[in-house]
């Protein structure tokens, strides 16, 4: 393999000479290798990064600390970056030590090879523009890198909306489908009272709704961003009113409401706005799994369960079994939203672990909320396509168990009252009789008044009363 030699502080390391990423960058990767999941697995974060150096650079030609050749080309390579080339480069594992640093100068190295080709030079000739004193001018991996992941996690969260409101949308289209559907309700996996399949699904589509409106909050809070407070917040080695003027620039090439932290001092040492997001992500998962379970309830059988609906069959269910289909789909969200709920406390622990003035965890906590953000749109987009729009109904079974059901005596309640229903209920799961039979048995009500109370659209809503 062709390589060129490069220097850093530890001595000299033969790197591929074709590479756009330098030594320290080679380092890091030697270094790390934990996840197996290196940065380019993440595009939001390299293009965050890419627009945050194109950012600073106008900011030091502003500030007159490049000149105008230097920042062009600089901008020139980020803009590759946001167009998707060379992410290939960025070959560092997503979990390191050094708060980041290896990332950030995994970015550092390809923008300034990329930049060193557009000016005519060879890979690796630093000496007409170089990574730290010209790619980084201005900036410490303690501002850059969380700045950069505020912007991609908030790309990422873009990304994954439209996904969450699709599946939302498949819900409340078989809310529609299912609204004839009479079924009963549970309480405590015991009968309660009838409702429609329908009912069901709308209040599955209004509880995953409510968490797209939560996710766009977590968003804004992620707007305040530490760009420009450098290694800890004081701004050293900026020109006064840098900050200002590179958070603007950023603002505009991203296209989001950035503005900068009010202390930037605090902004670098505190992860908060990234554990309220990773809360939020935890909610959602949390509300995924439990709709999950409950379809795998609704759908068990197919002859021995509930069996009130059936889901598509995606694949044969036993290696033993002959003819069963198992309910793979939503047992793979199950999965999903484990590892989301893990990701939390993981978290929670690297934000809690910060010392001083700055947390040497981030790399950590970024890694946990980009890797949930892309397993949640996936296992959305799995779960919509793959499950809830081919889902059919068992109307039979529905309306079987709803006429099988003691649930319904509460329906009788206000014109039996509740002593006289108590008792016809006991009766009923002892003797094995039906509840109507055993109120048309006792004259409690006639057949006509009883088929009025017992009316699908007296039993799922509120009574309407007389005038």
């Amino acid at each position: 393999m062709n390589t060129r030699s490069e220097y850093d502080l530890l001595g000299n390391l033969d790197v591929p000479a074709d590479a756009y990423y330098g030594i320290q960058t080679l380092r890091a990767a030697q270094n790390f290798s934990i996840t197996g999941v290196p940065i380019s697995h993440f595009p939001e974060l390299i293009k965050a990064l890419a627009m945050v150096k194109a950012a600073a650079a106008r900011a030091n030609q502003d500030f007159g600390l490049l000149d105008d050749t230097k920042a062009d080309a600089i901008v020139y390579a980020c803009q590759d970056l946001i167009n998707g080339q060379y992410h290939d480069q960025f070959i560092v594992d997503v979990i390191q030590g050094g708060a980041g640093t290896s990332t950030n100068m995994n970015a550092n190295e390809v923008i300034a090879n990329i930049a060193l080709t557009k000016l005519g030079h060879s890979l690796g000739d630093y000496q007409h523009l170089h990574p730290n004193d010209d790619v980084n001018r201005s900036q410490s991996t303690n501002d850059a890198y969380p700045t950069a992941a505020c912007l991609g996690i908030q790309f990422a969260a873009d990304n994954f909306v439209p996904s969450l409101a699709s599946l939302k949308a498949a819900l409340e289209e078989k809310g529609k489908e299912f609204a004839h559907v009479l079924k009963m309700g549970r309480t405590q996996l015991q009968d309660a009272v009838p409702m429609t399949l329908g009912q069901e699904f709308d209040a599955f589509a209004v509880n995953l709704g409510e968490d797209i409106d939560r996710i766009k909050e977590a968003c804004a809070l992620l707007c305040e961003v530490n760009l420009g407070g450098t290694a800890i917040g004081t701004g050293i080695n900026t020109p006064e009113g840098y900050s200002a003027k590179a958070v603007e620039k950023l603002a505009t090439i991203s296209t989001k409401p950035l503005v900068p932290a009010s202390n930037l001092v605090e902004a670098t040492s505190d992860m908060g706005a990234f554990v309220f997001f990773s809360g939020i992500l935890k909610r959602l998962a949390i509300k995924l799994s439990k709709m999950s379970n409950d379809l795998r309830l609704l759908s068990s059988g197919p002859r021995t369960g509930f069996g009130e609906i059936k889901l598509p069959e995606m694949q044969p269910g036993s290696s033993i079994m002959p003819g069963k289909v198992n309910p793979v789909i939503p047992e793979a969200m199950n999965q999903t939203a484990y590892q989301v709920m893990a990701s939390d406390l993981a978290v929670t622990l690297a934000a809690e672990a910060g010392q001083l003035q700055l947390n040497a965890m981030e790399p950590m906590i970024i890694y946990n909320l980009l890797n949930s953000l892309k397993m949640l749109k996936q296992a959305c987009e799995m779960l919509e396509h793959k499950c809830i729009r081919g889902i059919q109904a068992n109307q039979e079974a529905c309306l079987a168990h709803v006429e099988n059901s003691i649930g319904i005596i509460t329906a009788l309640v206000p014109r039996i009252g509740y002593a006289n229903s108590s008792r016809i209920a006991r009766r009923a799961l002892l003797s094995g009789l039906t509840v109507k039979s055993l109120i048309l048995e006792e004259a409690l009500l006639t057949e006509d008044e009883l088929n009025e109370l017992l009316k699908p659209e007296n039993m799922i809503a509120p009574t309407r009363a007389k005038s």
